[in-house]
């Protein structure tokens, strides 16, 4: 085992072990399961990544929309516990750490910057423990700073510094793969590529959102911004967030046809369209065409039929790393499984009207109530 040294890099943060001298994700796995690693999983077939905690741990009142940090790590731990058992319930390969936005600027903005590390270790901890007990893939996550400008030296290396501790944890904590995501801009991106690539030793999955415009904030395509992160070392690139299905799908194509390695689509589970692309772009016509996000967006959630289909065109032209985004819950990653002709733990309680009052086939339902149904 090696022993670190505590020593201060920049003012005021304590520095971590070197990626050489971090202990190989193996020896932390049980001695009695050998996870075969994102890399196997992908070359035998698809796999299924449940992401969005924020959104659902604010739809179960443990999360505040707005600066959307997961505080609850600290405050209801066992929360978080539950919600990764209940996505792997509904049929995630993946259990991914919710260091979505646990970083040092969000921290920063909302005065609570002292917990950084302590969150990240939590975050970390939750989930090692419940992908190492069902056997799942352990993720490392990190994510747009929100601080990013190419034309300021000093926002770049906030940013650097950012992803590197980020990075460091999830590596120490022996994740099987980092998960980077949701980055509006192409370059910061490729940041948190370069990052994953220095300090670990382990797969990088990179996926950034479109909004409403069809290019990243630099002007990059998605096509073009796909090829640049294969070509650093991405092992697999494409897009998560912002985007419905129905607005994702066609991008999805067009990455695929354009580059080698296997590419990831995250939709958001919102009814997006070509007016209003992006879930941040929707507005509600029944409130004076108000913006619906982040708390009124439930007029637009997507049916799990939808999930369904989206995960079998997706996977039918070779989108072989599956989610479902912010606004993702059990019910549409269970959808998204399904999809895949799995049967996952939760499927035992899909649904089956057959039996239904009203609506049900089965020989046992009452003529009387059967006959009722178009007067309902």
């Amino acid at each position: 085992m090696v022993t670190k040294k505590k020593s201060t890099g920049v003012k005021g943060v304590k520095s971590r072990a070197t990626a050489a001298t971090r202990a190989s994700p193996k020896s932390v796995q049980s001695a009695t399961y050998k996870e075969p690693g994102l890399m196997k999983r992908l070359a035998m077939g698809a796999v299924v990544c449940a992401e969005g905690y924020v959104f659902e741990l604010e739809r179960r009142g443990y999360l505040q929309a707005g600066a959307f940090v997961p505080t609850v790590l600290l405050e209801h731990p066992e929360v978080v516990e539950q919600l990764h058992r209940d996505f792997v319930h509904a049929g995630s390969d993946v259990t991914q750490a919710l260091t979505y936005y646990v970083h040092r600027e969000k921290l920063r903005v909302i005065g609570r910057e002292k917990d950084l590390e302590a969150m990240n270790q939590a975050a970390l901890k939750i989930a090692k423990k419940v992908a190492r007990k069902t056997q799942t893939l352990f993720a490392g996550d990190i994510c747009n700073t929100n601080i990013y400008d190419p034309n300021d030296s000093k926002s770049l290396k906030q940013v650097a510094r950012i992803l590197e501790e980020q990075v460091g944890w999830a590596a120490d904590a022996g994740v099987d793969y980092i998960v980077a995501e949701t980055f509006s801009w192409g370059q910061e991106a490729l940041m948190a590529l370069d990052a994953i690539k220095k300090h670990s030793k382990v797969p990088a999955v990179v996926t950034f959102s479109i909004h409403r415009e069809l290019v990243t904030r630099e002007g990059w395509t998605a096509v073009e911004t796909c090829r640049r992160l294969e070509a650093a070392g991405a092992d697999v690139v494409g897009l998560n967030c912002h985007r419905g299905p129905r607005t994702m799908l066609p991008l999805l194509k067009e990455i695929r046809a354009a580059v080698k390695c296997h590419v990831a689509g995250l939709p958001v589970p919102y009814r997006t369209t070509e007016e209003q692309p992006s879930f941040m772009s929707l507005t509600d016509p029944c409130c004076g065409d108000r913006r619906a996000f982040p708390v009124g967006l439930d007029p637009f959630v997507v049916t799990r039929q939808e999930i369904f289909d989206f995960g079998r065109e997706a996977y039918a032209f070779g989108i072989k790393y599956l989610g479902v985004c912010c606004g993702a819950g059990p019910q549409h990653i269970r959808a998204l499984a399904e999809s895949l002709g799995r049967r996952p733990e939760g499927s035992k309680y899909s649904v089956d009207m057959s039996k239904h009052a009203f609506f049900g086939t089965d020989q046992k339902i009452k003529t009387v109530q059967t006959e009722y149904r178009s007067r309902l």
